[in-house]
């Protein structure tokens, strides 16, 4: 059955993997994006504006890729991926569109990088940074969207890249935690094109990475309520080089949370 899915960002890294096979299954796209591309309708989504608002009437999905993706970003950008995701929640609802799925982050949970423990959707959020806030909030106005009607499918998306063609390996940053994070460009659209189809979903964050062996992150949720089933995985490998960053990081780690504990005893 043929579907009309909007995707914000679409000349981005995610947009590049996944609309090649949006097409292929023959549905009809419109796209947005702030670089002029052919194809792709300029638009700004840090303000509202009917010229793109329109492209959302009547869409069966809207997929929100559309942010400023480094990790490192200060306040500023990270307020204004909140303004986008609220605007494009506002032009959904408004326009009749059926389910806004969103590019969330695993910087959502990234204080557990050394925790240790299972990383399902129902811990607690653990963002470190701006960028990892803006993300958890759009995960929130989200479930309030949900409560008026619109359904909503974030996805706490792992590692994907352009260089090295998408590969994983030790060029990747966060030592063994960035590299079980990865996901594949077809693990990547099949959960999209998943989360267009699945049928009964008003709200749902769920983990998207694909199956590499020895991640902490829990696939469980997603396969069970998409029907996820990822085709690609990745064994990290670590030179002496990264392992010596990896300690080095769990040890910075360590010592801001001692840091954190002294403050807070010190109020008291």
């Amino acid at each position: 059955m043929s579907k009309t899915v909007v995707v914000t960002g679409a000349s981005g890294i995610l947009g590049e993997k996944l609309i090649p096979h949006l097409r292929g299954l023959g549905w009809t796209l419109r796209l947005l994006d702030i670089a002029p591309a052919p194809g792709v309708q300029v638009a700004d989504l840090r303000e509202p504006d009917p010229a793109w608002a329109a492209c959302f009437a009547g869409a069966d999905a809207v997929i929100h890729l559309a942010n400023h993706r480094e990790p490192f970003i200060g306040w500023a950008k990270a307020v204004e991926n909140m303004d986008m995701t609220a605007n494009v929640l506002r032009a959904a609802r408004e326009r009749g569109a059926r389910r806004v799925i969103f590019a969330s982050s695993n910087w959502v949970m990234a204080g557990y990088r050394f925790a240790g423990v299972r990383l399902t959707e129902d811990l607690p959020p653990h963002p470190l940074n701006p960028y990892g806030i803006s993300k958890l909030a759009g995960e929130r106005m989200g479930r309030d969207a949900a409560a008026q009607g619109l359904s909503f499918i974030a996805f706490r998306i792992g590692s994907s890249q352009r260089v090295f063609d998408g590969r994983p390996g030790p060029h990747q940053t966060m030592g063994a935690w960035g590299q079980q994070m990865w996901l594949s460009g077809r693990d990547l659209c099949q959960a999209m094109e998943r989360a267009v189809l699945v049928e009964g979903v008003s709200f749902a964050v769920l983990n998207l990475m694909s199956d590499n062996p020895g991640m902490l992150w829990d696939l469980e949720n997603t396969r069970k309520v998409i029907g996820y089933a990822p085709q690609d995985g990745w064994t990290a490998v670590l030179d002496d080089d990264k392992l010596r960053h990896q300690d080095m990081a769990r040890r910075m780690r360590q010592l801001s949370i001692d840091l954190e504990n002294e403050v807070m005893q010190s109020r008291w």
